[in-house]
């Protein structure tokens, strides 16, 4: 008999608000309701501005929303998420530190002797492809490099869920497919829950199970959420090629593109009012 796992993630009506210098209260999301399954990868999409990064954020325990519920593996969440491990799309390296040592620093913060810590840090540099550059600082290092580093740096300390906001966003095309496809070969070998953030649909068709859509802001809601069928294991420059992926990507743009304009207008009006 199979044993039913808990939702690794589960935000139910959730609503996250900002008191702002004014004292008028901007609603940033309302009433969102959306669960991650345990090994589920889960892309959300959707304007800039619309609070993609705020949901992160609830999930992460870093915001606490005004209303609704937050629960992390059936639990209710009341502070930090020790569960996660959160990829910001910043570089959070240290500079004054090595490659090895950012990513051994996860470990000996939690009290792990350093040698293991070292030792451990060193297999996931190789699990990255990043072997042979644990002597070198991040100044050192390309863009895409900085990125396998901060992946280790999360993985090492093997959170249950992980958490990803735009983590590949300022990398190019070429770079991105490739991190990406490295993503899908460590998710692939030791499945935890994913929330990941992107702009960019066609990397949220390739990389997820599912794709959640949000409404333009203020108080977006989560309007869409659409299975991915495509098979696995996936390669992300050939799941684009495929009929079904091009259905997908239609069918969610459909839906995407108005709230898209809506976001871009609300920007040009706040940019002209001020």
């Amino acid at each position: 008999m199979d044993t039913v796992q808990p939702t690794a993630v589960a935000l139910d009506e959730a609503t996250v608000a900002f008191r702002l210098a004014d004292a008028r209260v901007y609603t940033a999301v309302e009433k969102a309701r959306l669960s991650v399954a345990h090994g589920e990868f889960v892309a959300i999409v959707g304007p800039t501005g619309c609070g993609k990064s705020t949901l992160l954020n609830v999930a992460a325990g870093l915001l606490k929303p005004a209303a609704g519920a937050v629960r992390i593996f059936d639990q209710p969440l009341t502070g930090l998420n020790r569960d996660a491990g959160y990829l910001f799309q910043a570089d959070a390296l240290f500079p004054w530190k090595t490659a090895i040592d950012n990513v051994a620093i996860g470990l000996e913060i939690k009290g792990a002797p350093r040698a293991m810590a070292l030792e451990r840090a060193q297999g996931w540099l190789t699990s990255v492809g990043l072997g042979a550059f644990g002597n070198r600082y991040p100044h050192m290092l390309s863009g895409g490099q900085r990125k396998r580093v901060g992946l280790a740096q999360v993985l090492i300390r093997d959170p249950k869920i992980l958490l990803m906001d735009e983590p590949f966003g300022p990398l190019d095309a070429q770079t991105r497919q490739i991190m990406g496809n490295l993503l899908l070969e460590l998710w692939t070998a030791d499945r935890k829950a994913v929330l990941f953030v992107t702009h960019d649909l066609e990397e949220a068709i390739a990389l997820a199970d599912r794709v959640v859509i949000m409404s333009a802001g203020p108080g977006a809601r989560i309007i869409g959420d659409w299975k991915v069928a495509l098979p696995r294991p996936r390669d992300i420059s050939e799941v684009r090629m495929e009929k079904q992926f091009h259905e997908l990507h239609r069918e969610i743009w459909s839906v995407l593109k108005d709230e898209v304009m809506k976001g871009y207008a609300q920007s040009s009006q706040a940019a002209e009012a001020s």
